[in-house]
Order: structure tokens, then sequence, then C-alpha cells
């Protein structure tokens, strides 16, 4: 992660993610502090009830009109059960405002934080792991919405109980209220101090869960590579290990968090003696009436007992905010490559390609490009081969943005691709890679991916002109066959001939083949060729392959090495050259060295 905020509090950061919803904060903050309020009045009733019974026509509820005892115990019942209801009713409003507050904001954040990492570039992806972004995007949301659920309003309540608590006592009696005060800092201190000190144990936890969840990810993506290599076992300990891991670094939180609520215990044992000591004497020698005494004695309980729980409001808000560092500095991450304001309506793209001067290398890594030119002509087919590692792939992924090359212009129709928008620029583009990705759904689900108003017809007629229809009118339900995880339920070259369906389908003005048929057999290479004399006709098309058969009909080829165009022309004229390309020929048609070259070898 890349967080551009420095040092920003973590709560500070997530009051600024509740700014829209103010209002909404605002009200359940309010309900919180009711509910507590009227939690502390049963205190006040039992005194008011011992005044009552002590002083009889005497008690405060005389003084205000009522003299009879029965009657004041009816005043103190009704006022009883006002209270009980309007306690009940506050509980009610906080519970569903806080959670229906969270539930929205984990539903936002989340929308929020993966728009924003579709927005990323493609080194983000590559530099990081699926699963830690996993983790982010549900545990750390997740554990975000539990504290708004619950440690918003218990920290609330809190506020609240010392305030008005503390504020009660002063007004009694100011000398038992400052007694009773004295072990107050002492547990304010080690509440802090705890807090600090469980941050970072906190911040462990977490990255020791996305560690684990990035090794379950990497695992379940890798099950047939782990079967056949018989790795179980070794997976085994691996997972172990990091599961180990994550569990000693919540051993350590907890350790150290469930040490505070003993520690706690004898300072509130302190002040309850304070109270139960100094307020008796004070009643015994006549200057505190035993209303008032009764009020100290049952108060306290309620003001220093609700700081045991300090150590698990702490626990969660730690929690809580070492989960919102992780979502707001995915939200902080700039993005590397944003897009132009130009305007390009796939109806006029024409289709010229051009590279100039074009320099490009990976993160720490050596150039790949340096000084690259090339030209394609609109509605021209160009056949790019090349030594694995030679920049092939890298033309496509500059093309579409997925990288920002450092040196040097790339123009679509004369346009530098900078200034366009980005989902012009990739709707004007259809890619077919070697990597096929389908995604859990139909067959005619994932051929409509990208086209996502397509009628049935229209995903019928681009399946059958990839001559993917036989094989999908065999399959169990046809069309609405349901493919697996990364289309598991199907061969490479079905894969294939279903990537290659979705871009006949999307008709974009340029079409890339990136290794369209290295992983696929023959009689599927000379179906996908078929589809490709189809497909290529009055569109501009970049063919990457290996396969020197995919590209021998291609209008120019050109034959890279190191970066660098070394040999350009015609499948018939790179032959006659007898250069790098006629090398490549040679290998992969299997002539000996003695062997005359052919061109339809």
């Amino acid at each position: 992660m890349r967080p551009a905020t420095g040092s920003t509090p973590a709560l500070k950061r997530l009051l600024r993610t509740l700014r829209p919803h103010r209002r909404q904060v605002w009200l359940a903050a309010t309900c919180s502090v009711l509910n507590k309020l009227f939690d502390l009045a049963p205190p006040v009733l039992i005194a008011l009830a011992v005044d009552v019974v002590v002083k009889q026509q005497n008690s405060w509820l005389a003084d205000l009109g009522v003299v009879s005892v029965p009657g004041q115990l009816a005043v103190l019942a009704v006022l009883s059960f006002l209270i009980w209801t309007a306690e009940s009713l506050f509980e009610y409003l906080y519970g569903l405002l806080w959670r229906n507050l969270a539930q929205t904001v984990q539903h936002e954040l989340r929308l929020e934080a993966y728009d924003h990492l579709q927005r990323l570039e493609m080194a983000f992806f590559e530099a990081g792991s699926s699963g830690r972004l996993l983790t982010i995007l549900n545990d750390d949301i997740n554990q975000l919405e539990r504290f708004l659920d619950h440690g918003a309003n218990e920290i609330l309540q809190l506020i609240t109980t010392v305030l008005a608590v503390g504020g009660a006592m002063v007004w009694i009696s100011p000398g038992v209220a400052g007694v009773s005060f004295l072990p107050v800092p002492v547990i304010l201190w080690g509440s802090l101090g705890y807090q600090h000190r469980l941050a970072p144990r906190y911040q462990e936890v977490r990255e020791r869960a996305g560690d684990l969840a990035s090794r379950l990810a990497t695992n379940l993506g890798g099950m047939l590579t782990i079967k056949s290599y018989v790795a179980e076992g070794w997976e085994n300990d691996r997972l172990f290990q990091q599961s180990e891991a994550y569990r000693q670094s919540n051993r350590r939180a907890i350790r150290f968090s469930a040490g505070f609520v003993p520690l706690i215990r004898f300072a509130i044992l302190f002040a309850f003696l304070a109270i139960l000591v100094v307020g008796g004497l004070q009643v015994w020698r006549g200057t505190l009436g035993v209303a008032p005494y009764t009020f100290l004695v049952y108060i306290t309980q309620r003001l220093l007992w609700p700081l045991t729980t300090l150590g698990r409001t702490l626990d969660d808000y730690q929690r809580g905010m070492a989960s919102t560092n992780r979502v707001l500095d995915l939200l902080d991450t700039p993005i590397a490559i944003p897009g132009g304001d130009g305007h390009l309506p796939r109806s006029r793209v024409r289709g010229e390609i051009r590279f100039e001067a074009v320099g490009f290398a990976y993160h720490e890594r050596p150039p790949i490009l340096q000084n690259f030119n090339l030209q394609v002509p609109a509605g021209s087919t160009l056949g790019i081969v090349g030594a694995t590692g030679s920049g092939k792939s890298t033309i496509v992924k500059l093309l579409l943005r997925l990288y920002e090359q450092q040196q040097g212009q790339i123009l679509l129709d004369g346009i530098p691709i900078q200034t366009l928008r980005l989902d012009d620029l990739r709707h004007a583009i259809g890619l077919v890679s070697q990597e096929v990705f389908l995604f859990h759904g139909s067959v005619a689900e994932n051929i409509a991916y990208g086209s996502f108003d397509a009628s049935r017809s229209a995903i019928e007629r681009a399946a059958a002109l990839a001559e993917a229809a036989p094989f999908i009118a065999a399959l169990p339900h046809g069309y609405d066959t349901v493919v697996g995880e990364r289309g598991q339920r199907l061969s490479g070259g079905q894969r294939q001939r279903i990537a290659l369906a979705r871009a006949i389908l999307k008709n974009p003005p340029v079409l890339i083949l990136d290794e369209a048929t290295a992983a696929v057999d023959n009689d599927t290479e000379a179906a996908i060729q078929r589809s490709l004399v189809r497909l290529t006709a009055d569109r501009t098309t970049l063919v990457i392959a290996h396969r020197l058969s995919t590209v021998r009909h291609a209008d120019r080829i050109v034959v890279l090495e190191q970066g660098q165009i070394v040999e350009s022309g015609t499948h018939e004229h790179l032959i006659a050259a007898a250069g790098a390309y006629a090398g490549l020929w040679r290998v992969q048609a299997g002539l000996l060295p003695d062997e005359p070259l052919r061109f339809d070898a």
C-alpha cells in the first residue's frame, strides 16, 4: 500500500468518511446518550425511595407538593415506568440507527474500495497479493462494521456515564467525589497506555490475517499443481506456519489486553471503599443525608464498574482502527494511470496505431523497450513474433494503458492515447489472450461479458463465427451451461473459442490476439484460424504468436529482439531473407540444417 495521508489518526480518517452520514451519526449518538442518562436514573429513584421512607412527609418529593407516603411512592412508580420505557425506546433506536449506519458504511466502503481497486494500474496487483486485497475488502470492512455496530455506542455511553455521574457526585458531596475520583486518572492513564501498546499488536494481527488469506487463495487456485506434484503435506506445513503466526500474533494481543480488567478492578475497589468509608462517616456525623449516601454508593458502581469494560471497548476500537487504516490506505492509493478528457466514440475509430520513440521498463528492471517505433495502418493485420521477453506482450499492455510508457508517445488515429478517456480507448480494442479468464456463470454470460445488452441471437451468431457453436450445443444445457470458476469445466480450446466469440461480439475496431493459439491442439488452432479470417476483415489486428503459422498470412510481420524490431516484411519476404524469422520457421517446421526452406513448410 502507498498511504497518502501520512500519520493522520485513524479515528479522524473514519470521521471524514462518515461526513455524508453525519445526520444519522448525530441521531444515533443522541439516542445513545439519552439511553445512558435514563439507564443512570434508577439509583436516583432508589435514593428518592429511601428519602421517602426515612423522612416521609419531610422528603424531597413532599417539598414538591406530594405529601402522603403512598402518593410519593405512586409518583416514584410512575417515574420508574416512564424511565424504563424511555430507556428501552432509546436502546431500540440507537441499535437501529448504529446498525443501519454500519451496514450502509460497510456497503459503500466496499464498493468504493473495489471501484478504486479496478482503477489502479496492473503494477499494483503484481506487487501485492490477491489474498491481502480480499482481506481488506472483506475482513477489514467487516471489522469496521462491527465497531460501528457496538464500539461507537459503548464509547459514547462510557463518556456520558463519566460526565453525568461525576457531575452529580460533585454536586451532592464534593469531598466524597474528590476521594472517589482519585483512581480515575490511574484508570484513564492505564487505558490510554494499553490503547497505545495495543495498536501495533492489532496491526500485526491484520497483517498476519492478510498473509493467511493470500496463502489460502493461492493454494485454492493452484490445487491441480498441488495434487499433481503430491505437495499436499508440504502445503499443509506452510499453511500451519502462517496460521500459527496469525494465532501467535493474536495471542500476544489477547495476553496484553486480558490483563487490563484485573488491574483496573483494584483501582475501582479503592474508589468504592473510599465512598463506603468516607461517605459513611459523613452520614454518621450528620453532614450527609442517608438518601444522598445511598445514591453515591449505588452511582459509584454505575460509574466505576463500566470502566472495567474499557479494556474490551479499547480492544474493539483498536481492531476497528487497524482495519480502518488498511481500508482507507487502499482508497488513498494514488491512481498512476488516470484517463484523459478526450472523447473518441468507437464508431469513429479507424484503427491506425503508431509507437513513436517509446521507452519502457518494468519497476526495478532493465528497459524492455528503447526508442521503439512501429506503425500499423488502419485495417491491416500485423504479426509480431520473437523470443520470450522480447517485448511482444509489453506492446499490448502499453496500448491498453495497463502500464504507462516512460518515453515517447503512442497514438491511435493520430491522437495520443494519454489524452483519451480510458473507457473510450479500451472500448475500441478487443483482446484475446493466451490466459483466458472465464467467470463463474453460463456460457452465454461469458460470451456477452463486456457486451452486456447483447441479444441471445447475437451471442449465438458470435459463437458460430468463432466455431464454438458445435461444442456448446453438446454441453448439458447448451448456452446456459455453467462453466465453473475460471471455466474449469471446459477444455483449454473451448475456453479459447469462447474468448474469441466474446471479442467477435464486442466487434472492436482494433483486435489484439496475444498468443491466442499457443495452448490449443492443431484442430482447435485450425478452427480458430478459420474464425480469424472472418474476424480480422476490415479491422486493425495485432497478432502476437510463437506459432508462426498463426501470422504467416498477416499483411506485415515484425520480429522483435530485446525490444527492437530486427526484421519486417511479409512471410515470403522474411523467409527469402534467411534471417531471424527464417531461423524460427526452420525450427518450427522441423527442418534439418541442410534442408532447403519452403514457404509452406
